[in-house]
């Protein structure tokens, strides 16, 4: 059984592979790269095939803009009915994309990767090559994404989180005034059950945010000021402050310059605290635009274990409240705590649970508690095995949601079942 499901995993990382990157399932739902799934399928690859995961990573380094961002999409292939495709975007390197981007794990997998392999010779010139280019990914997001050096950086999208319509962003889409005359054909809710899928007043905000962003020919220096969104995520500054220190490494590694990096990441452990609410004994948001924090119950605010804050207190109190994120459900984690107010059970970002999610928890929890995170590692792998590999799963029954073959979820489950018992 163990064996075959393994199989199964591999079989469906290799079906849904293109030349050099991989879709995010084998339908039209997904008919390009995306930035963070492309990080955790290359992890996958790393169990069974090392040339598929630096592929897959250094393709979508291809996409690098210039000034240093990797766009959250890229357009290989451009006859497609996918919305928003190449031509709503309009921009672009040497790939055509989309004008945002998504959470920076790729430096926490090359790490993670480069721990388990053996590097050859040859290898080392090529990885170096990627190292260098996510440190100038990583230096975009501080100098633009962080103007004020403060040590945390902003989103300017809901869809730059991931989790592209969570409760998180209701409040500060509420603000945003929908574009008139707004023309677009969305292509998901026709391939997926729409109670799935997001909200048709969700999109009208997302395409508004994203016409604007356009307009703006998106210039960095000006989009802090001028996107109608600007919000600091918790999960998203979680990510980048572990991938920070991931990188640190790396870039010793390969004997780099590092100073920049290293004094972010200082500045960021200090000022992210600030966002602990010691009377909720959670992280919270803040909507920079509106001026207002978000206190969603959301299960990406726990993110903040992935990124080993020294502070051993909070999280011991954090680790406290996340036992009590689900406490009736038989799997978790659902995405939004279930007695919230906003919470749904079947819609995409709105409740149910993920599988990159749990994956990131557990690796959060893995040297704070390890008889948890051995929970939540089972509880997942169980999921998957009793479910198949989808999309997202209904918390209280575990029906699967959305895409089936879905790559990340193969790849991250391929990466639970066969990962060595040693801390990296």
């Amino acid at each position: 059984m163990t064996k075959n499901i393994i199989e199964k995993a591999k079989k469906i990382l290799l079906g849904n592979r293109k030349r050099g990157y991989t879709l995010p399932t084998n339908n039209k739902l997904y008919p390009a790269q995306w930035n963070w799934d492309s990080g955790f399928i290359a992890l996958g690859y790393s169990h069974f095939n090392f040339k598929y995961a630096l592929d897959e990573i250094d393709t979508l380094l291809r996409g690098q803009w210039r000034d240093g961002m990797v766009p959250h999409i890229l357009f290989h292939d451009l006859n497609t009915n996918y919305y928003p495709n190449h031509s709503v975007w309009n921009c672009g390197n040497k790939i055509k994309s989309s004008g945002i981007t998504q959470p920076p794990v790729l430096a926490i997998i090359l790490k993670k990767i480069l721990h388990k392999n053996e590097i050859k010779k040859k290898e080392k010139i090529k990885i170096k090559t990627i190292v260098k280019k996510i440190k100038k990914y990583h230096e975009w997001l501080i100098k633009y994404r962080d103007p004020t050096n403060s040590g945390l950086v902003s989103i300017l999208h809901p869809w730059e989180s991931g989790y592209d319509n969570s409760p998180l962003w209701d409040q500060p889409l509420s603000k945003v005034k929908i574009e008139k005359n707004l023309k677009y054909k969305r292509g998901d809710n026709k391939l997926v059950n729409p109670d799935f899928r997001p909200l048709d007043l969700d999109y009208d905000r997302y395409v508004t945010i994203k016409n604007n962003l356009r307009k703006n020919k998106y210039d960095p220096k000006k989009l802090y000021e001028t996107s109608m969104f600007n919000v600091v995520d918790v999960g998203f500054n979680s990510i980048l402050l572990k991938a920070n220190k991931d990188l640190l490494q790396l870039l010793k590694k390969f004997n780099l310059e590092h100073k920049k990096i290293h004094k972010y990441v200082i500045k960021s452990e200090n000022r992210i605290e600030k966002l602990y609410d010691k009377k909720r004994k959670s992280f919270i948001n803040y909507d920079l635009k509106n001026k207002k924090k978000i206190t969603v119950p959301s299960i990406t605010n726990y993110f903040i274990l992935f990124a080993d804050l020294k502070n051993k207190s909070i999280n011991k109190d954090i680790i406290q409240n996340l036992k009590k994120h689900n406490t009736k459900e038989k799997f978790f984690f659902s995405s939004i705590k279930p007695n919230f107010n906003k919470f749904e059970e079947k819609r995409y970002w709105r409740g149910p649970v993920w599988v990159n999610c749990n994956w990131i928890i557990y690796q959060g929890l893995k040297d704070k508690d390890k008889i948890f995170a051995q929970i939540v590692k089972d509880k997942t792998i169980d999921l998957v095995k009793e479910n198949g590999f989808h999309e997202y799963y209904n918390t209280n029954t575990g029906e699967a949601y959305g895409a089936k073959n879905f790559s990340w979820t193969a790849s991250l489950f391929l990466d639970l079942m066969l990962e060595k018992n040693r801390s990296n």
